[in-house]
């Protein structure tokens, strides 16, 4: 009888430590390593290898796709041609650039946001619904910024050795097109065409990385720095007479048709060197006005830049 006793005590305790030891495991299971990531608008922890992540900004976005990580929701308006994958239904529609459609993004139960500078007054709303990182680009700075972001993207995924492989080949990109430029006189203008009207943009601007990045002279270094670029006359390109005009053309990315080709090549533009030189480079919109700051973006800006000053 004593024996028996002793066999039923034995097993109730190994139930019990099994049963323990069923529980660690399961609460081991559900706990989750987090990243703290810091960005201008406040601190995001962030669940390692996200499965649902809503973007915002197509830089972001583009890296994203480059490393084939997971994205559930993108505003679906006005991408890219080369990110069109996203517009599809295998991906939510987050509303639009610069009015996002809360309630869904809500009803996606995301894991992370990501948004940039069109969404930056509405981050409150963003961080209320999930952990939102803040990014943006620094003309100035390009390269540099453009790194720590991908070092989000590295950090949250686990894929850095696959991000400074990367930005390692933009550092060498960069090099080369530099020591092109430097060693060179010539002058360029880089503008953007919509609506028939030209503005201008010089170092420090949105699209100054030609000038502060890649060291292309800027025929004038009087061009006020602002988001819209400072506007200009014909009579002004004639003037200044740059040897290469970069221009971006915005109205085949809002509008869909091409306009800048017919706006800029008037009598007036057909006398000056870059007419003359065959040296007007009408750079892609896609990459330099929608996902400016990502991966597969700059690798292309820069081949243009580069293309150009051949």
């Amino acid at each position: 009888m004593k024996r028996i006793v002793l066999w039923f005590t034995l097993g109730v305790v190994a139930l019990f430590l099994a049963a323990c030891g069923s529980a660690d495991a399961e609460e081991g299971n559900n706990s989750s390593e987090t990243v703290t990531i810091e960005h201008e608008l406040g601190t995001a922890e962030v669940e390692k290898n996200p499965e649902n992540v809503v973007v915002f900004d197509f830089g972001m976005l583009d890296m994203l796709d480059a490393f084939e990580l997971p994205v559930q929701g993108v505003p679906q308006d006005s991408l890219p041609d080369y990110l069109s994958d996203y517009g599809s239904e295998d991906y939510e529609n987050a509303g639009g650039l610069k009015e996002p459609d809360f309630e869904a993004v809500n009803a996606m139960d995301p894991d992370l946001i990501i948004i940039s500078g069109r969404q930056q007054d509405l981050y409150e709303d963003f961080a209320e619904i999930a952990p939102t990182v803040y990014v943006e680009t620094d003309s100035e700075n390009y390269v540099d910024s453009i790194t720590h972001n991908a070092n989000i993207i590295g950090d949250v995924f686990g894929v850095q050795d696959q991000v400074d492989n990367r930005i390692s080949d933009i550092e060498d990109q960069v090099a080369e097109v530099h020591d092109i430029a430097s060693n060179s006189d010539e002058t360029g203008l880089i503008t953007l065409a919509t609506g028939g009207k030209v503005s201008a943009y010089g170092s420090g601007s949105r699209f100054g990385m030609i000038h502060d990045t890649l060291s292309v002279k800027p025929v004038d270094d009087s061009i006020e720095t602002s988001t819209h670029g400072q506007n200009i006359s014909f009579e002004y390109i004639v003037e200044q007479d740059p040897d290469h005009l970069f221009v971006i053309d915005r109205d085949k990315v809002v509008n869909g048709e091409a306009a800048a080709k017919e706006t800029i090549e008037n009598d007036l533009i057909k006398g000056t060197t870059a007419y003359e030189e065959d040296q007007i480079h009408y750079l892609d919109p896609q990459y330099w006005y929608l996902a400016d700051g990502g991966l597969q973006a700059v690798e292309n800006m820069i081949e243009e830049v580069h293309n150009a000053l051949q």
